[in-house]
């Protein structure tokens, strides 16, 4: 049963990714052939530690980190800020060796191993699922035209009031210490972005949030167009971001106390890629 039971740990970490299916068999046999000898004479720590090798294994082998499936989420953007830390995370650098995303204005360049953004944090991807919806997606590192990015792709659907997909990262590179970022010296966001999907121009939301979002589904949003086929860059000053839902809708945008970013396909039905090569502050120049 306790072989069962770590097979079984593997076969649940592959769900999580998505896997070549030649690719999977060749880890799962290796896995299997690694952790048989002494499994029977093991106790419940021994079967934690072998859970452990397995997932250490995997990602020797680049199992893991490479696509990732949606979560669901509860309304239209975040789950639980801080709290979307994957197995990953344990290859991460230490908090110290990244920078603030608020002091130098980079968030991700794509410099560090995906999922995880060059400034501390974590991309995760949701969908409306959890509301009844049927939308679909996944993350995925993808090299478009000679270009590393993070992909977002997938399908939404209008069906039973959903109608989004979404990547989403907090802001805080250590949120033991601090849920908020402090971003007012910045004028807004910036993305280098790519499109291929159905329409020659799509539109595309941010959605950024702070202590005034009080729902889950609270936020402040501002919309971006990008033309099919070409890399872009877009900016989107603070000034453009309106609040929606409880909180957010009564209150002035406050880009001093930022939590998370999202990115996001809403609002109608579509095929979504969209490639994400650099996501940042920016301010304008003064002269």
């Amino acid at each position: 049963m306790k072989l069962i039971r770590a097979l079984s740990m593997t076969s649940v970490l592959s769900t999580a990714y998505a896997f070549q299916s030649s690719h999977f068999a060749h880890i799962q046999k290796s896995s299997t052939r690694l952790h048989s000898q002494s499994v029977e004479s093991q106790g419940e720590e021994g079967s934690k530690k072998k859970r452990k090798d397995v997932m250490a294994f995997l990602r020797k082998k680049g199992a893991l980190g490479k696509n990732k499936d949606f979560s669901t989420a509860m309304g239209v953007d975040e789950g639980p800020v801080g709290k979307n830390r994957s197995q990953v995370r344990g290859m991460q650098k230490s908090k110290m060796a990244y920078e603030w995303c608020t002091d130098s204005g980079i968030i991700d360049d794509i410099s560090e191993s995906f999922p995880l953004t060059s400034s501390g944090s974590e991309w995760s991807g949701f969908t409306d699922q959890v509301m009844g919806g049927i939308s679909e997606g996944k993350l995925l590192r993808e090299n478009i035209d000679g270009r590393d990015c993070n992909v977002m792709k997938g399908k939404v659907s209008t069906y039973n009031n959903g109608g989004f997909i979404q990547m989403a990262t907090d802001l805080s590179k250590d949120p033991a210490s601090t849920l908020t970022v402090n971003a007012s010296k910045w004028d807004g966001v910036e993305l280098e972005v790519y499109h291929d999907g159905d329409e020659d121009r799509e539109n595309f939301n941010i959605h950024l949030r702070n202590p005034a979002c009080t729902r889950q589904f609270s936020s402040y949003r501002a919309t971006f167009e990008v033309e099919k086929g070409k890399w872009q860059h877009i900016k989107v000053p603070f000034s453009e971001f309106k609040g929606h839902g409880p909180g957010a809708a009564d209150t002035k945008f406050d880009n001093s106390t930022l939590r998370r970013m999202s990115i996001v396909a809403i609002g109608k039905p579509m095929e979504v890629y969209l490639g994400i090569g650099k996501v940042c502050f920016y301010k304008e120049d003064s002269n």
